[in-house]
């Protein structure tokens, strides 16, 4: 009753018009038409306005009131906002009989506009809520969400949704029945299956790397057919990023995660160790017997007393026992320089406050080569991170070059320009 009260206002505010002009039924029409577009364009405006306002003045400081984060989250995450774009429509809706009283083609099109416009921005809101839900998730056990992140699942109800959502809208716009929709997409399995692979390839391979860990967020990973080499900042339903230690970003398809092979460094992080493995090239003609002053001076050293004094011992009792005369070079055991530095470096290694004793670490020979003898240094530091991890290399690398003399050894390299200066000066 009041709508048709309303409806007769509306025509009777235009009916004076019409005489004047002396329009006839179409003119009128189209006037009438026109007239309430506008009156609608102007109803959403207000509505609109007045939202806007709501969100800003109430909305705003209410969620900045509470001690809760899950409502600054989803303010954050436009919730809101979209939810507030629907009114303007419901209401448009609501009083549509008011604007068009008598069912037209022009209308019903409206009509259905509005209606495919709300089911779209249901649509987005819940978008924007499973984004928010994956925010709330992070805040509430980051260590979890690291190991088990919900972003890919997410993204795939997400597009259950908006596939739900298409298939509404359209069906609403040209009034079928989704279920004759539904019948044909059986048809076109085939062809959603193409279009979808890469999604159902991600969703499939999230799967897998959630159920048997290979992956977290923040790990470190390297795969070098991609040329990654840096930490997982982000996965998704289809690709996953890696932040690369130059700052550039390279991003893989998630499903190769699983096809092809990668190195994780997560391990060293939960072992609290990171190796180092470096060799040095010892000039094989420096490596020599001891003098008893050398024995001597390396015995007055306290990490070498015990090792000097245990080896001596040894030595004197292998001779003995072999019947061979301490000036007997040939047959007899010595101490070597290049012995007596490895065990030196081990010594150093086992009180060296960053390396883990607990883990394997030694000093060891590898094949000789026409470029010196190679000693390798194996160990694991207590430091993971790059730069702390790099200060301790350098610093154990710099004492084993510098204290390399004091044994009687040199390091084997290329001759350079200033050992040609060298030779041609003398």
């Amino acid at each position: 009753m009041e709508t048709t009260e309303i409806t007769w206002r509306l025509d009777s505010l235009l009916t004076p018009l019409y005489e004047l002009l002396d329009l006839n039924t179409d003119a009128a029409g189209w006037i009438s038409l026109l007239a309430s577009l506008t009156a609608i364009a102007l109803l959403v405006l207000v509505i609109n306005t007045a939202a806007r306002i709501f969100l800003q003045s109430v909305v705003q400081r209410a969620v900045g009131r509470t001690p809760t984060a899950w409502d600054k989250t989803l303010y954050e995450s436009g919730v809101f906002r979209r939810l507030l774009r629907i009114v303007p429509a419901w209401a448009v809706l609501v009083l549509f009989p008011v604007f068009f009283p008598e069912a037209t083609g022009i209308s019903t099109f409206l009509r259905r506009i509005l209606i495919a416009y709300m089911l779209g921005m249901a649509a987005h809101t819940l978008a924007s809520l499973l984004d928010a839900i994956n925010r709330i998730y992070i805040s509430l056990n980051p260590e979890i969400a690291r190991r088990k992140p919900i972003k890919g699942y997410l993204q795939m109800i997400k597009i259950f949704i908006y596939i739900v959502a298409v298939i509404l809208m359209f069906t609403t716009i040209m009034d079928v029945s989704p279920v004759g929709i539904l019948s044909g997409l059986g048809a076109m399995s085939a062809v959603l299956l193409l279009v979808f692979q890469n999604s159902i390839l991600g969703f499939v391979a999230s799967m897998q790397l959630s159920a048997n860990d290979m992956v977290r967020l923040g790990d470190w990973i390297e795969m070098p057919k991609y040329g990654a080499d840096g930490d997982v900042i982000d996965m998704t339903l289809q690709t996953i990023t890696v932040r690369n230690w130059d700052m550039t970003y390279t991003t893989i398809p998630i499903s190769a995660l699983v096809a092809d092979s990668f190195k994780n460094w997560r391990g060293m992080n939960d072992a609290a160790g990171r190796r180092i493995m470096r060799s040095l090239s010892l000039d094989m003609r420096s490596v020599r017997f001891l003098t008893d002053e050398e024995i001597n001076r390396f015995a007055a050293i306290p990490a070498m007393a015990k090792y000097v004094d245990e080896k001596q011992q040894d030595i004197a009792a292998y001779n003995q026992r072999l019947g061979i005369r301490p000036d007997d070079h040939v047959s007899g055991r010595r101490m070597t320089n290049l012995g007596t530095f490895r065990a030196y470096l081990t010594a150093y290694l086992d009180e060296h406050p960053k390396v883990r004793r607990d883990m394997i670490h030694m000093i060891r020979y590898l094949q000789p080569t026409p470029a010196g003898l190679p000693m390798e240094i194996y160990l694991f530091c207590s430091e993971t991170g790059w730069v702390e991890y790099e200060k301790v290399q350098s610093d154990i690398l710099d004492h084993v070059l510098a204290v390399l003399p004091e044994f009687g050894l040199r390091v084997f390299q290329q001759p350079g320009g200033w050992d040609l200066a060298e030779l041609r000066l003398g």
